[in-house]
């Protein structure tokens, strides 16, 4: 489809190439809201872009030259689109499926969910002494943690007050360590997930926690500080987990795109199941979006095509996410493991090496604080960085003030970079040139339904891209190779009587 796309397009962005977004906003004087689109409770700002009606037209002409929807609703309705997995890609069938067995499988997982949630919120679910749970420990790496662990920070203003969720992935000690040192043996309980159960960093952490626990409590108890999520349920009760505390995983929903699923029982333990829920239908709200609306109208499409164009055809090599929301510091964080392990791939799903870019390098933070630090290299550095702007126009905290200034900078940032300042003959150092791309995507507040239509606004963004690249975005084998390599090596490593360079080197193969 690559082809394709570049054969459509060429001529077009080979005319635009000499324009100058100043220029498009002198052309068109009501370009600040004619480059609009909403749904789901978002607002894409695509404005500063260097587009035009025309470019618009070209989209939806190239999106029904190549049947674009055809591909978009294969995903949905269960195609294995995941050709070198032979799976089916269906995450989105957690939060809202046409499918009724699968609606009751997955109902299944859903009410375990709520019988969990529901014992830790009423404290009837008590530790091995007999006290209540008041600390939640999240073992998990990858998918199993960087989705939950970004959503639960997001939505704070939301937590529930007497439990606290904690999160460990890394297989570094001091990780587990800093984490168990403000705990209590007694109080705390720990969610083992890991699809397959075999997960090295999670298991060598459940293997510390359990220690940790058979130090102050009876080891026959030690189930009821326990709770595994797996694909691989004998695995689990092999480990220790009772068969009473599993909740299942499924081939069809990915790492990355799975805390819809019981994944994201941290989140529902910190939010209750209601704020769950709302962030499931802030989901399926985009996702309906997704599949019903035109191209030049649909937000997923609009990013992903922008995105494309600023890489391939203008020289972007990274793209950044500048969350104006302290709650989301961890948003762009998550984004670049949905990204950058979705899209870094140099092979076709023919089996075809690319002769073209493909994947992005995904970075961010939040403003303002970016702002005195890398936003410089943004205006002034000779990079071409295409940048996503977040913002929720009203605040969970009380200070007027404060937000209005947050929302000044984040519109100022947009224009800073837009437009420059070569109008006021600055000297050549004091020269910011304009003309970098952005979107401003807004919200009327950060809630767990709005936060669940963003989610699923950036992972139909990085399939769209991926359609138009011809790459699958939905295996990872890279991934995989990675942890091939450390078993053995970590067999060797445990055979050296002294850890030392020397000694490292001489095991390497």
């Amino acid at each position: 489809m690559f082809k394709l796309f570049k054969n459509h397009f060429q001529p077009h962005f080979s005319e635009m190439q000499q324009t100058k977004l100043n220029d498009l906003f002198t052309q068109e004087k009501n370009r600040y809201t004619a480059y609009q689109q909403s749904a789901a409770g978002l607002t894409l700002d695509f404005c500063r872009q260097p587009i035009t009606k025309a470019t618009l037209e070209l989209l939806e002409s190239f999106a029904n030259q190549v049947d674009l929807k055809k591909k978009i609703h294969a995903m949905f309705t269960g195609e294995k689109i995941n050709q070198s997995e032979d799976r089916s890609v269906l995450h989105t069938a957690l939060r809202g499926s046409n499918d009724p067995a699968l609606n009751a499988k997955i109902a299944i997982e859903h009410e375990k969910m709520n019988a969990i949630v529901t014992q830790l919120h009423q404290k009837t679910w008590l530790g091995a002494s007999g006290k209540i749970i008041t600390d939640i420990v999240n073992l998990g790496i990858g998918g199993s943690d960087l989705g939950p662990r970004m959503v639960v920070s997001a939505l704070k203003p939301y937590h529930y007050p007497d439990l606290k969720v904690h999160f460990v992935a890394n297989v570094d000690g001091t990780d587990i360590d800093e984490t168990l040192k403000n705990l209590n043996p007694e109080t705390t309980l720990f969610i083992i997930a890991s699809k397959s159960f075999s997960t090295q960093e999670t298991l060598l952490n459940a293997q510390t926690a359990k220690a940790w626990l058979s130090k102050a409590l009876p080891k026959t108890s030690l189930h009821q500080h326990f709770i595994g999520i797996t694909s691989q349920p004998e695995k689990a009760i092999n480990w220790g987990i009772h068969q009473n505390h599993l909740l299942e995983m499924w081939d069809f929903v990915g790492g990355r795109y799975s805390l819809w699923s019981s994944i994201g029982l941290p989140i529902a333990l910190q939010i209750g199941m209601t704020h769950f829920n709302a962030l499931l239908k802030g989901a399926h709200e985009l996702d309906q979006h997704f599949l019903e609306a035109t191209p030049k109208q649909n937000l997923p499409i609009l990013l992903a095509f922008l995105s494309v164009m600023n890489q391939n055809f203008y020289g972007a090599q990274s793209h950044a996410i500048l969350a104006y929301n302290q709650y989301l510091e961890l948003f762009p964080t998550y984004m670049q493991q949905v990204d950058m392990e979705s899209n870094g791939k140099s092979v076709t799903i023919d089996n075809k090496a690319v002769d073209y870019q493909t994947g992005v390098v995904l970075w961010g933070g939040v403003g303002t604080n970016g702002q005195h630090s890398f936003h410089q290299l943004l205006h002034q550095g000779t990079l071409r960085i295409p940048v996503d702007f977040i913002l929720a126009l009203t605040a969970h905290h009380p200070h007027k003030e404060q937000q209005e200034a947050l929302i000044a900078n984040c519109l100022a940032q947009a224009e800073a970079l837009s437009h420059g300042n070569s109008k006021q003959n600055p000297t050549m150092a004091k020269l910011v040139p304009g003309n970098h791309p952005s979107n401003l995507i807004f919200m009327e507040a950060l809630t767990p339904k709005t936060l669940g239509s963003l989610i699923a606004l950036y992972e139909h963004k990085i399939f769209v891209q991926s359609l138009f690249w011809e790459i699958n975005a939905f295996d990872q084998w890279g991934v995989e190779l990675g942890k091939q390599l450390a078993g053995p090596l970590l067999s060797k490593i445990q055979k050296i009587s002294g850890i030392s360079v020397k000694a490292l080197t001489e095991i390497l193969p």
